[in-house]
């Protein structure tokens, strides 16, 4: 749902400025340091982009769900180690507080996730639990006003720079499944929370993950989102769908930016005394690539319609999840094939994005996880 046509129109304007003639003449940079330059930081907290999704009480945009895909569109026109910044801070670091956190969970942390001022980092993968993310192990034991953590996290978005940490543990030993997990807001710096070296990565340069180790961490009870023990799990499944959609919308404007530099390079480049686009076998994978990225475009802004209008999308989320995520490997291996030796070699943006794509078929639920999720779904559909 747009509230206001005018506004949005504008704030896509700035982003697609923003995006296009600040980030994207520093992509390169950003492969080849792995940092984000902290003047780039600073103009993405001056658009508003790190409260997006937050309600405008506390500072933030407040965007509904079709109008945040359509900044998604726009912002990942470049490297997505740039949206990856911001991007917890709009998904589970935020609406985890906002769907079930206390009013002073609200008032602390909100605003200065809204400005920027905290980086949010969402701590749920383990070694041994990923997938099956209702089998972590990490546990918080009460012990009067706080409670004490234990466990590995891995793989975590956003943890050297976190400044704090929505962190999924076991806090009823005897409950093996979902119902047994609480969720906590850890800061950066409490006692007993460690960070393990940086991954290095296959690509995504500059969106850094690195384990998140707890050691008798020591974490205020009040810190507890909603105030209660056994709903952590329940709380990162409300924000699920909004999260696949998110993501599914990046996949677009990924595919979209691959789908361009691989046409204005057919275009260019001359085979037999004529530019490679005039071939039928180049236009194929063109118009396939095309296609493709408007069903995506086209399931992701139907489902945001829907879920804006208050219906479940669990199954619509997952199949743009799916097909996003697929179509953009797609469109990247096409853009590698059509640029021939050129998309082989990192002096084109496509090498990069080629490899940095392959995520997308990985986190926020695997491709198998979303099948699996679908047809679940029908079946239950079809038995009630």
């Amino acid at each position: 749902m747009i509230r206001d046509p005018q506004t949005l129109a504008l704030l896509l304007d700035s982003v697609k400025r923003f995006v296009r003639s600040k980030l994207v003449p520093a992509e390169h940079r950003l492969a080849e340091t792995d940092e984000i330059p902290p003047a780039l930081i600073d103009d993405m907290r001056e658009l508003g982009l790190f409260g997006m999704c937050i309600p405008e009480q506390y500072g933030g945009l407040g965007l509904t769900m079709e109008e945040e895909v359509l900044v998604a569109f726009e912002l990942a026109w470049t490297s997505p180690a740039f949206r990856s910044l911001i991007g917890t801070n709009n998904g589970i670091g935020s609406q985890g507080i906002i769907i079930d956190g206390t009013s002073a969970q609200k008032e602390k942390y909100l605003p200065r996730l809204a400005s920027g001022e905290l980086i949010a980092s969402f701590a749920l993968t383990e070694p041994d639990s990923g997938s099956d993310a209702a089998s972590l192990r990490t546990s918080a034991v009460r012990d009067g006003d706080v409670y004490i953590l234990n466990g590995t996290k891995r793989y975590i978005t956003n943890a050297p720079e976190a400044g704090v940490f929505t962190v999924m543990a076991r806090t009823d030993p005897n409950s093996k499944g979902a119902g047994g997990i609480s969720a906590f807001l850890v800061e950066a710096g409490a006692p007993g929370l460690s960070l393990g070296k940086r991954d290095i990565k296959m690509g995504q340069k500059g969106a850094h993950t690195c384990d998140v180790i707890f050691e008798n961490c020591r974490v205020p009870a009040e810190n507890l989102i909603g105030s209660q023990e056994g709903i952590g799990f329940k709380t990162a499944m409300k924000v699920l769908d909004k999260g696949r959609l998110h993501i599914a919308a990046v996949c677009v404007g990924v595919a979209e930016r691959m789908l361009n530099d691989a046409l204005a390079y057919a275009m260019e480049r001359k085979q037999f005394g004529k530019p490679i686009a005039d071939f039928q076998l180049i236009q194929a994978m063109l118009a396939d690539s095309k296609a493709e990225i408007y069903a995506a475009r086209s399931m992701v802004l139907d489902a945001a319609r829907r879920r804006d209008a208050g219906e479940d999308i669990s199954t619509e989320a997952s199949c743009c999840k799916l097909f996003a995520s697929e179509m953009c490997g797609r469109v990247a291996d096409r853009a590698v094939q059509i640029h021939g030796g050129a998309g082989y070699i990192a002096e084109y943006a496509v090498e990069r994005f080629y490899r940095d794509v392959r995520l997308f078929r990985i986190y926020e639920g695997t491709s198998q996880i979303q099948q699996l999720l679908i047809a679940r779904n029908m079946i239950k559909a079809a038995t009630t």
